[in-house]
C-alpha cells in the first residue's frame, strides 16, 4: 500500500513533534553551528528539523520537499520562524544555485530513492567549498533490532516478519551509502550511530494513538487497518511500563565534506 505523501489528508504526518536534544547535541558535535549562515534541508517533511537548525542559530534554512500537501503542513509549523522557508522539488534536481550553502542535509530520506548517486552529485554541487553534508538514516541491521519498552519498532518486525524483506529492500547498506559519497566527490565521510528519541509519550495509551493514527510512520501504510489493529494489540501486552514512555529510533548518520 505505501504511504501517499501527495495526498492531503497526510499534510500533518510530519509536523507532530520537535527534534530531540539527543539529535541536536549530535549535530552539534558534528558542526560547528554558529559558523553557518545558511542551510539546506533536502525531504524536509513537515519543517521539524529545519525548525531545529533554526533553533542551533543557522541564519537561514531552506526546506525542499516534492510533496506539496507536505509543504503545506511544513510551512504552518514554521510560520513563527521568519528565517525559514520551503520550495517544491527533489532530491535529484532541487533547481537551486551552485555552490550555495555550507550545510546540507538528508534526514530519512535515502531510503526513499533507488539513485544515491544522482541525489548525492546534487547535495556536492549545492555545497560550497568547505560545506559539509549530513545523511541519517537507517541501515538494515538499524531497522531489525528487538522490540523492547524503548525501540517499540522492533515489534512491527516480530509480528508482521513480512515486512521484513520489504524494509530490507528499501534500506540502503553503510558501505553502498559510503562508496555512493566517494563516487559523487565527497572526500572525508565519518559514520555514527545514534539513539535519537522519537518521542516521550505520557502513557500507554498515548503510544497506540500514535500507531494506530501511523503518525509519522511511513512503513505503517504498509498494513491495513486490521492488521494495524492487530499491531497496537500486540504491543499493549509487550510494553510494560504503563507511563513515561520512551521510545527512541537507531540511525546511522553519515558527515562528508568536499
Amino acid at each position: 500500500m505505501g504511504i501517499d505523501f501527495h495526498s492531503k489528508q497526510n499534510r500533518l504526518t510530519y509536523t507532530t513533534r520537535v527534534a530531540d536534544r539527543s539529535w541536536i547535541d549530535m549535530m552539534k558535535s558534528l558542526l560547528t553551528v554558529e559558523h553557518i549562515s545558511n542551510a539546506l534541508d533536502i525531504g524536509c517533511g513537515g519543517g521539524i528539523y529545519s525548525k531545529a537548525l533554526a533553533d542551533m542559530g543557522v541564519q537561514t534554512v531552506i526546506g525542499i520537499d516534492f510533496s506539496e500537501p507536505i509543504l503545506e503542513g511544513a510551512k504552518e509549523n514554521c510560520k513563527d520562524y521568519k528565517n525559514i522557508s520551503f520550495q517544491l522539488g527533489n532530491a535529484y534536481d532541487t533547481g537551486l544555485e551552485s555552490q550555495s550553502f555550507q550545510l546540507v542535509i538528508e534526514r530519512a530520506l535515502i531510503h526513499h530513492l533507488r539513485d544515491l548517486l544522482a541525489c548525492f552529485k546534487e547535495a556536492h554541487r549545492l555545497l560550497k567549498d568547505g560545506g559539509v553534508f549530513i545523511i541519517q538514516d537507517r541501515t538494515p541491521d538499524d531497522c531489525l533490532l528487538e522490540g523492547d519498552n524503548t525501540n517499540i519498532r522492533g515489534y512491527l518486525f516480530e509480528l508482521f516478519p513480512k515486512l521484513i524483506d520489504e524494509e530490507i529492500k528499501r534500506r540502503h547498506s553503510s558501505q553502498t551509502v559510503i562508496e555512493a559519497l566517494q563516487e559523487a566527490g565527497f572526500k572525508k565521510i565519518e559514520e555514527v550511530k545514534l539513539w535519537e528519541t522519537r518521542k516521550v509519550h505520557e502513557n500507554k495509551a498515548q503510544l497506540l494513538k500514535d500507531i494506530s493514527e501511523r503518525t509519522g510512520r511511513s512503513i505503517l501504510y504498509e498494513l491495513d487497518d486490521q492488521e494495524l489493529s492487530l499491531l497496537t494489540d500486540y504491543v499493549q501486552k509487550k510494553v510494560t511500563k504503563e507511563n513515561n514512555i520512551v521510545e527512541k529510533d537507531r540511525w546511522t548518520i553519515w558527515k562528508a565534506t568536499i
